[in-house]
């Protein structure tokens, strides 16, 4: 079996964690691996009655069976993966690979203490950015050189390929969204390097013919955290007035939010090679869906939102999430 991606498609915060730990009991992935670009990015998995809030862990961790890896494009922090291993308790299925890029304390300090990050661009203060000037200075130190990590150590693309040459399913998990891109984003107001599909590729160490899938994953409306343009942006007092106040996972900032973007949408798209669409909170658009299981208990208004979705970007709507927890998911359509 090829690897599947899951990928955001905005500006981040549409809940990657959530359909990352709904698909594990379906794909039954014998690796789980995070890519992306560091502890920058949160990740929240609702499993029963607990809440996990995840930086570095892969958000499919529960399935109990499958290894756990960090690939060498991803910034670790050492002291938020010890946090992330005392809720989790998934340190004999964990691996970091050797070329993991760490985050220093003088990386946070610079990050919260640059005028340009933090008060033009809005980062998050993680040190993800400092920490990746360091990489492309040659200067960063790497996770075989940090002994706390010497138990996790591993040759992240080498297992990969290893799974993948015997026809085992591999779940390869993106952080941040396309228009956080370096790149691709809205400059300068993005992270410190590419978050879409072929950089994902990248961060662990595999090649774009032993992918099958890309899941791209919609929140029903666009939030982002932090500065940059957000077409319609909605006020305060009407993003509480809909019910769509959220607070970013990693700064506890207030999520600027505005409607759902067809024209961002059909773009991020092409740019990630999209399969599939994912769409979470639909329940906060049409509270009327909320907790529903089945497509046929959904709104006629909710199923034609879902049916623009697809007609605007030409591929299937797959999955839609209806409330936080992992079970409050429904297939739109069928495989």
């Amino acid at each position: 079996m090829p690897a599947t991606l899951v990928v955001g498609g905005f500006f981040g915060d549409e809940g990657k964690g959530k359909i990352v730990s709904h698909i594990t009991s379906s794909l039954q992935p014998t690796i789980i691996a995070r890519g992306g670009v560091g502890p920058n990015a949160g990740h929240t998995v609702v499993i029963g009655d607990i809440t996990y809030k995840l930086r570095l862990i892969p958000s499919g961790f529960h399935f109990e069976s499958a290894r756990l890896l960090i690939g060498p494009g991803v910034l670790v922090n050492p002291a938020v993966l010890r946090k992330e291993l005392e809720v989790t308790k998934v340190d004999h299925r964990l691996g970091i690979d050797y070329q993991c890029g760490i985050i220093e304390p003088q990386h946070i300090e610079r990050d919260t203490k640059d005028k340009h990050l933090r008060e033009k661009v809005g980062t998050s203060g993680s040190g993800c950015g400092p920490a990746n000037e360091d990489r492309a200075k040659r200067i960063l130190k790497l996770a075989k050189e940090i002994p706390e990590l010497s138990d996790f150590l591993t040759d992240v693309p080498g297992e990969l390929h290893e799974a993948l040459d015997k026809g085992e399913t591999v779940l390869v998990e993106g952080s941040q969204a396309t228009y956080l891109s370096l790149f691709h984003g809205t400059y300068p107001f993005v992270t410190s390097k590419d978050t879409t599909a072929g950089q994902l590729l990248a961060d662990v160490g595999i090649g774009p013919k032993h992918v099958d899938d890309v899941i791209i994953v919609f929140k029903a409306y666009v939030t982002r955290v932090g500065e940059g343009p957000l077409k319609n942006e909605l006020s305060p007092e009407e993003i509480q007035k809909r019910g769509w106040e959220e607070h970013g996972t990693v700064t506890g900032r207030l999520r600027r939010a505005a409607p759902f973007d067809f024209d961002l949408a059909k773009r991020s798209v092409k740019l990630n090679s999209a399969t599939k669409i994912a769409v979470t909170k639909l329940d906060k658009v049409f509270p009327e869906t909320k907790g529903v299981t089945r497509k046929e208990d959904l709104s006629q208004r909710a199923v034609e939102f879902l049916e623009q979705i697809e007609e605007e970007t030409g591929i299937p709507v797959w999955l839609v999430g209806t409330g936080p927890k992992s079970s409050e998911t429904l297939h739109f359509r069928e495989e």
